[in-house]
C-alpha cells in the first residue's frame, strides 16, 4: 500500500525525491502519512481534492484483504 501510494505520488509531482510515505498502524487502521515538497501540494491535492480523493481510493482498494482501513494523511 505504501509502495502505490509512493509510486504514484512520485508521478505526480515535479520534484520525486522529495516524496516520502510513513506508514503507521494502530489497532483499527493503517495511516499513511504523504510528504512532498510544498511547492508540490497543489499537485496532489489537485482541484477541489480530486486527486487526493483518487490516491485515497487507490490506497483503500488495494488494502482491501487486510481487514483494516487505511488513511491517508497529506502532510
Amino acid at each position: 500500500m505504501d509502495n502505490l501510494l509512493e509510486f504514484l505520488a512520485r508521478s505526480l509531482v515535479d520534484n520525486p525525491d522529495e516524496v516520502k510515505v510513513q506508514k503507521k498502524i494502530t489497532a483499527r487502521a493503517i495511516v499513511l502519512e504523504l510528504r512532498v515538497a510544498p511547492e508540490d501540494m497543489g499537485k496532489v491535492i489537485g482541484k477541489k481534492g480530486r486527486i487526493a480523493q483518487a490516491l485515497r481510493l487507490l490506497v483503500s482498494a488495494s488494502a482491501g484483504r487486510t481487514g483494516k482501513r487505511v488513511n491517508v494523511d497529506i502532510l
